[in-house]
């Protein structure tokens, strides 16, 4: 029997330059939910704009997972509406690389995870828009971070979201309807872009989670931080545990031991 050979997923950076000290960050909780949850091994893949050769770094992984962060993405990639936000919270380098890398993950068949941040930079890379100030929309909750509060209660779960019947969401979450999940986010999406099938909205209307139609394998994104605490949360764990078998089965076919998965 041949040893199983664990995959390698490429965990997108943010860019931060304080004070002339520049450096490239990932929370460390998505590198546990990548080692831990999802079977496989994390690395790095910085925050390097046009530079970024996403090709390449394509065809030698089996996996990309797109994390949150405190920036967002530049309107200009999507409408031309000027910046809302503080400027502090941009980060071109960030939406000059991983914007490529949504759709080459997806024509070449790598597993793609979003979360949060991610989510959105699968809707934009995909044709659609966000919303720059979420909680400023009629009718629609503040879903932001409650900075206040220690983190635990901050991650903690504080809303409902409803799956879409049949969807793949669902069948992760065994069939439940709703799902009690955490929120943390200032903006959401808009329109949807062009391929995304929605998998989950909140009770106000927001899209929660995609899936991308006619993917060749996992390709997903959700609007919640699914990294947090991964295995005290069902759904959380059934979701990295997925996004797991998908790369361990690309890593199986990249070294020619095996087929690929076609969906989650």
């Amino acid at each position: 029997m041949q040893e199983q050979i664990p995959g390698i997923v490429a965990i997108a950076s943010n860019f931060n330059d304080d004070n002339n000290h520049q450096t490239h960050r990932v929370s460390h909780k998505y590198v546990t939910a990548v080692a831990e949850s999802a079977g496989a091994v994390p690395v790095l893949f910085p925050a390097i704009g046009e530079q970024g050769d996403v090709e390449t770094l394509l065809a030698n992984i089996d996996g990309v997972l797109l994390t949150g962060g405190a920036s967002n993405i530049e309107p200009h990639h999507y409408d031309d509406t000027p910046p809302t936000h503080d400027e502090s919270l941009r980060d071109p380098m960030r939406d000059g690389v991983v914007l490529r890398l949504v759709r080459q993950a997806v024509d070449m068949g790598v597993p793609l995870f979003g979360i949060c941040r991610g989510i959105q930079e699968m809707n934009v890379a995909f044709g659609g828009s966000l919303h720059q100030h979420l909680h400023e929309v009629p009718d629609r909750f503040d879903h932001r971070r409650l900075r206040e509060k220690p983190a635990a209660e901050q991650f903690a779960p504080r809303q409902r979201i409803t799956l879409t019947p049949g969807g793949r969401l669902q069948a992760l979450a065994e069939g439940a309807e709703t799902v009690m999940v955490n929120t943390l986010h200032g903006q959401g999406i808009d329109q949807l872009g062009q391929g995304l099938v929605v998998e989950a909205v909140a009770d106000d209307g927001t899209i929660e989670a995609v899936h991308v139609a006619g993917a060749s394998t996992f390709a997903m994104g959700v609007q919640w931080h699914a990294e947090w605490r991964v295995p005290e949360h069902d759904l959380y764990a059934a979701l990295f545990a997925a996004f797991g078998r998908a790369v361990g089965a690309r890593a199986a076919a990249r070294n020619g031991r095996g087929g690929m998965d076609r969906v989650a």
